[in-house]
């Protein structure tokens, strides 16, 4: 499975981007997307700011949750928000909404779409259905099926670790508001969450 991640700041600018391969099942950790699909994740991701910014005001995501047990932020997360052809969008958003967002691009097709159409839907996660597998071991891996349970929790967990660098980042009195982030410390733990996760 090929990643592209991008961290998208409150003006809708790029902050940061990462594309990286699945490390899992034998994976290399090398992204393979074609060169035609090179050019067009930016685009696809960048398409994918409306359903977000829709789901975010919908469904009040815009209001910090904090668990005040737990410490921690909870409807964060928004899961697989949009899917084009065989790529899938998952996000998350930030308390100072800076956008998470993780395409992922699945090896073998999960479905088969007629040519010129879209499927871009607020509700994708709960519509898509599973690809065809031999195995149960097959299904359950990640990256096997973009909408599995394990999936997005493979996902949730990388977020939630880069959410964390993040914040290292951005708490630098050096960092500006929707500045790029160039450190090379940020790049290299984004790496590691990927291999760990995905």
């Amino acid at each position: 499975m090929s990643y592209y991640f991008v961290i998208v700041g409150t003006q809708d600018n790029p902050l940061f981007e990462y594309e990286f391969g699945t490390s899992k099942q034998g994976g290399d950790g090398a992204a393979h997307f074609g060169d035609q699909q090179r050019h067009m994740t930016q685009f696809i991701v960048h398409s994918s700011l409306d359903i977000v910014e829709e789901a975010q005001w919908s469904s009040g995501q815009i209001i910090t949750n904090v668990d005040p047990t737990a410490g921690t932020m909870t409807n964060r997360y928004l899961k697989c928000i949009d899917k084009f052809f065989n790529n899938y969008i998952s996000c998350f958003i930030t308390p100072s909404n800076a956008k998470f967002l993780l395409l992922h691009q699945p090896t073998s097709p999960t479905s088969s779409l007629p040519a010129g159409s879209t499927a871009t839907s607020l509700a994708a996660s709960s519509t898509l259905s599973p690809p065809p597998s031999s195995s149960s071991r097959s299904s359950t891996a990640v990256g096997a099926n973009p909408t599995s349970a394990a999936t997005e929790e493979a996902i949730k967990n990388f977020f939630t670790e880069v959410y964390e660098n993040w914040v290292k980042a951005v708490m630098n009195p050096f960092y500006r508001a929707d500045m790029e982030v160039t450190s090379p410390i940020f790049r290299q733990r984004v790496a590691a969450a990927g291999r760990k996760y995905l």
